[in-house]
């Protein structure tokens, strides 16, 4: 199994990406041996990876990165960088490679503070793979600082450094960093290709497989959480009959706090594990004893620690709201189908009925003002509103329509 293999519906992608990896291969090669470099590569400095969500920009960048870490001993005897079984693209699909390093938004944006590690390790020579990585996953969300602190990182590389930066569209990264990337654009798997992967991969029965696909209209992630977790299956269906529980002010104010409660608790389960380790290991790297205090002058660290897993606790909660926002958007734009008399195909089947209930007891125009009530939800959570006053502003739009 190649690292290419789990990129669903990105063909075309992959084959640029399987002759960089080809080109960067004989150039670490040509350049150990001492020998003279090719003379054109379709390798270069630095990529940017776009596309919609859930079309793998992140996971695309990944298995690039694998290729080209790829210490394969096949390739001696004529194989292609990125085998996926090499201790090169194992370490560096599940994390752990030394050479890649992989920024993430903590929380809304990605700070100067953040990148300013990264960006100086990006000027040094790989340690023992053979290129040094730099994967920012939200490049999007950089602000000026960072941006232009990334900005004279890639105008002026290492020889032996990539950049790879992925966003959802060309227009949210400065003009001045995507000039110097180039540039590749993802899609959409299809309902078919995700159904597809799920049952070849995961084991998921195909009616199974095929429902979770239609129901998240080809994002793969959402597609596989929904096929293989049981809680994410309860949160969409407690998502989905939330247009039953707005006819009253009473219930529309109590189906928005309990929209923001499962947030806050799904970011809580999701960082409970992660904040306990990376407290544990701060402490054992600043020499505090088992159960002991810290040491003199290391209270600053920790409070840094703190602050970082707490804006990393709220993104995670907009997130888990931005996710239940998306589902409920798909419940109206079937409802609005049904009402228009459309062919296209229903993302939700499995609630046909709530459908059917929904499309006949309002208007187009109606349906088409909650739609853009969610939306003015995501806007505002997107801008930092509380997210208690902005669900229930949207659930109250909900009723009015």
């Amino acid at each position: 199994m190649t690292v290419w293999d789990d990129l669903v519906g990105q063909e075309k992608v992959c084959a640029v990406l399987d002759a960089a990896a080809r080109d960067a291969d004989a150039l670490v090669t040509a350049a150990a041996a001492d020998a003279p470099l090719p003379q054109a590569s379709r390798m270069t400095h630095a990529w940017l990876f776009t596309g919609p969500p859930g079309a793998g920009r992140t996971q695309t960048a990944r298995a690039f990165a694998a290729a080209l870490q790829c210490v394969s001993p096949d390739r001696s005897l004529g194989g292609a960088p990125g085998c996926g079984f090499c201790d090169g693209c194992h370490t560096t699909l599940i994390g752990t490679h030394a050479d890649v390093t992989t920024v993430a938004a903590v929380g809304t944006q990605i700070l100067a503070d953040d990148m300013r590690d990264t960006v100086r390790k990006s000027f040094t020579s790989p340690a023992g793979g053979r290129w040094q990585v730099i994967l920012v996953e939200d490049a999007e969300r950089l602000n000026e600082k960072s941006a232009n602190a990334v900005l004279k990182a890639v105008e002026e590389p290492a020889p032996r450094t990539v950049w790879l930066l992925c966003a959802p569209s060309v227009e949210d990264v400065l003009p001045t960093i995507r000039s110097r990337c180039r540039h590749l654009n993802l899609r959409t798997p299809s309902v078919d290709a995700v159904a597809d992967m799920l049952v070849r991969r995961e084991g998921i029965e195909p009616d199974v497989a095929a429902a979770v696909a239609r129901a998240t209209q080809g994002h793969v992630d959402r597609a596989r959480r929904l096929a293989t977790d049981p809680a994410a299956r309860e949160r969409r269906a407690a998502v989905l009959k939330l247009p039953l529980r707005v006819e009253e002010i009473g219930g529309a104010l109590k189906a928005a706090q309990e929209l923001v409660d499962a947030a806050a608790e799904d970011a809580k389960q999701l960082a409970e594990e992660t904040d306990t380790k990376e407290t544990e290991e701060l402490k054992a790297a600043l020499g505090a004893a088992q159960g002991g205090r810290l040491p003199r002058g290391t209270a600053g660290v920790m409070k840094d620690l703190e602050d970082k897993q707490k804006r990393r606790r709220t993104r995670t909660q907009r997130d888990s709201l931005d996710l239940a926002l998306t589902d409920l958007t798909a419940l109206y734009r079937d409802v609005l189908a049904l009402q228009l008399g459309s062919r296209v195909a229903i993302a939700n089947a499995d609630a046909e009925d709530l459908l059917e209930r929904l499309a006949r007891g309002s208007t187009p125009e109606s349906t088409l003002r909650r739609i853009e009530a969610i939306a003015a939800c995501r806007k505002a959570l997107d801008r930092n509103v509380a997210p208690l006053l902005a669900v229930e502003a949207m659930t109250m739009a909900l009723r009015s329509g």
